[in-house]
């Protein structure tokens, strides 16, 4: 397998609107994160990956973008980006943006005028269609509930948005759209980007006609994601991007891909003809959750493995995995995949473990890095979130559903719980802004933020800078093969990783029990040094020793 500098990086997601605040209106902001840039260095990260700062009206965060070549009044100015890309490269760091073009905003220019007539020379920017029987043009639904069809009086006609009614989806079968894309593209990486992370990029291609979906479970899939998850011109587009513009760049590109195989992730990434160096996927995002929920699952952690090791094993020396637990659309991982309370630090430790320890590049979330936790909110006049307001809406105003349950599901699934302020001190706000921020605080920030992490050398955040440092000086941590032991057992999750004669023994407690690890036959080992552990260390057998409440052990093993 070929080395590459995106392969053995570790990336940090910064979602801007919560990171930092640097002028007191509540809302994160560029020259926030240029006064945090020694703290990410301190960390010993890589590569910054910020979430949108394109201009946008905000419907969804800034995943609805009105201008591709400025920024959001809110964040900054290009002068303030500018200063941001000199200070990171100044420290070692590289800038991935956030790459949305399935869609654009319904305020962006182009859907302005597409929206005008039939014969505007935009029309064709975005996917028009008449009704038909006197209803929608097909019965595709949207990821954020309802049509994926907006009817628009203006022609009579309607619009795709397979995301929210502001969000009308692109035209990827116009070469003027995909030469504007590319366009833009080279704009920002002339600039000094390093990178993109390509928001659902394996919907660019819709099936031609657009028939109607078959009716589904809603537990994976939304209605008609059979007629746009990775169509039948979606390499295509992505091999034409390649050649004009991704192969002229030493960057790094990830894209987003709901619903895929690793089959359909080797298509995309593949070492020799692939165009992307890798993609997110979601299958594990999918182990404990069951339609609106997030649920507890009897072998939740066998299916756990048999979905990671499918894809540890399915792309092993085809291409490259990136891991993650978290990120802006997910809960947060202590409370999902951890324990949030008494076992809180031990537990988000054992994840870094997990993540750190796969092969594949890691992605650090905001905040994980301290142990951050999902927020209960009292009421659903705190959330923001334009999935959370819609599910709700619809589960108690169409469904009837009780609101407390409801909310119970928020607690659990929001992408809120993700989006609160960045926990700095234990100060007015988390020391995140000066005024009261866009959404709130989670009330745990007294105990859990930065200023204490720094302060403890047994915190999350010095266990985090242990892995990444040890990433760097282990080749095998990046290259390593990796296969798994212990397949059936329900609390603990083993694995193995060698490269050139050299063996990793992972040993994770995912419970709060006290399993006894026993080394299957054919891996027992004369002597181990154990290279990390959240706990410390044990004298006693090698080849058999009991966990304590969700420990982790890394072991380099001797023959």
């Amino acid at each position: 397998m070929k080395t590459a500098w995106w392969k053995e990086c570790v990336v940090y997601q910064i979602y801007p609107r919560s990171f930092a605040d640097s002028n007191g209106d509540g809302i994160g902001d560029l020259r926030g994160i240029i006064g945090k840039l020694d703290y990410l260095k301190t960390l010993g990260v890589d590569v910054i990956w910020l979430s949108p700062v394109y201009k946008s009206p905000n419907d969804d965060n800034g995943y609805d973008i009105s201008d591709y070549q400025d920024i959001m009044t809110e964040f900054g100015t290009l002068a303030d980006w500018d200063e941001l890309v000199v200070g990171m490269h100044a420290r070692g760091l590289r800038l991935v943006m956030d790459l949305v073009v399935n869609h654009s905003s319904d305020e962006h220019p182009w859907f302005v005028e597409s929206r005008k007539s039939k014969d505007n020379p935009y029309r064709d920017y975005y996917i028009w269609r008449p009704g038909k029987d006197g209803g929608t043009p097909n019965n595709w639904k949207s990821f954020f509930t309802g049509s994926a069809w907006k009817h628009d009086p203006a022609t009579d006609e309607y619009f795709l948005h397979l995301f929210s009614t502001k969000q009308p989806d692109l035209n990827w079968e116009n070469p003027r759209v995909r030469r504007e894309v590319f366009d833009m593209m080279h704009w920002w990486l002339k600039r000094g980007v390093d990178g993109f992370r390509m928001d659902v990029i394996n919907m660019l291609s819709k099936v031609p006609g657009l028939p109607d979906a078959e009716p589904v479970d809603g537990k994976r899939h939304v209605q008609g994601s059979e007629h746009f998850i990775c169509g039948p011109r979606l390499t295509e587009f992505l091999g034409e991007m390649k050649r004009d513009v991704l192969s002229q760049y030493d960057i790094l590109t990830v894209g987003e891909t709901p619903m895929v195989s690793p089959d359909d992730a080797v298509a995309l990434t593949d070492e020799k003809d692939g165009a992307l160096n890798m993609v997110f996927q979601f299958e594990h995002m999918d182990v404990d959750r069951v339609g609106e929920r997030l649920t507890d699952r009897p072998n939740g952690l066998r299916d756990l493995k048999q979905v990671m090791t499918r894809w540890q094993k399915g792309l092993e020396g085809r291409a490259w995995n990136s891991n993650y637990l978290s990120n802006h659309d997910q809960p947060r991982q202590v409370s999902r995949y951890g324990d949030d309370g008494a076992y809180r630090v031990v537990s988000a430790k054992l994840l870094a473990t997990f993540n750190h320890l796969l092969q594949g590049t890691p992605y650090v979330y905001q905040g994980e890095e301290i142990g951050m936790t999902n927020v209960a909110f009292d009421t659903i006049a705190d959330y923001r979130d334009i999935a959370a307001l819609n599910m709700y809406r619809v589960q108690t105003q169409e469904l009837g559903q009780d609101p407390q349950v409801v909310l119970g599901w928020l607690h659990a699934k929001s992408r809120d719980n993700a989006r609160t302020p960045m926990q700095w001190s234990a100060g007015p706000q988390a020391g995140f802004s000066t005024a009261e921020p866009w959404i709130k605080i989670n009330p745990n920030y007294t105990t859990v933020n930065v200023e204490q992490a720094l302060a403890d050398p047994d915190s999350v955040f010095c266990y985090y800078q242990k892995l990444i440092q040890l990433r760097k000086a282990n080749p095998i941590f990046v290259y390593g093969t990796y296969d798994l032991i212990l397949p059936e057992h329900d609390e603990i999750y083993a694995f193995t990783r060698t490269l050139d004669g050299e063996r990793l023994l992972v040993v994770l407690n995912f419970t709060a029990k006290t399993p006894e690890f026993a080394a299957p036959t054919d891996l027992v080992y004369a002597s181990a040094e154990l290279v990390i552990g959240n706990y410390p260390a044990e004298a006693g057998d090698v080849n058999r020793f009991t966990l304590r409440p969700y420990e982790a052990r890394v072991y380099r093993l001797t023959a």
